[in-house]
């Protein structure tokens, strides 16, 4: 992985609107989508998610900043981060998916995988 880019936003709606925006921007992948239940008690909304996507790291600012100012102008923006070439432990977390459970997405690199024996 050249670059992970995230995007944390309120709503999954917000979510998948921000991905398409980031795929269309820029020549990049996006990998994966975490959320997160705010247990705050009052809290304005009631999920966060966060957009993963990977490619180059000049393609990869290019989609976040189409994205983020799209979340920003509708008031559903909370932050965002660019890593570039991350680390081994850092690119696996990025394939990480809540959304489906805490499984690794289904497109991970299978050097990612685990190996029989090793869990």
């Amino acid at each position: 992985m050249k670059a992970l880019g995230m995007i944390e936003v309120y709503s999954f709606s917000t979510a998948v609107r921000v991905a398409d925006i980031a795929a269309k921007a820029a020549d990049v992948k996006i990998i994966a989508f975490d959320r997160n239940r705010p247990f705050a008690p009052g809290f304005p909304v009631p999920l966060i998610m966060v957009v993963k996507m990977e490619g180059d790291v000049a393609a990869v600012e290019a989609a976040v900043d189409a994205a983020v100012s799209y979340a920003k102008s509708q008031n559903r923006y909370i932050v965002h981060h660019i890593i570039a070439r991350p680390a081994d432990t850092v690119e696996k977390m990025g394939y990480l998916m809540d959304i489906n459970r805490d499984k690794y997405n289904k497109k991970l690199p299978k050097s990612f995988l685990p190996k029989e024996g090793d869990e």
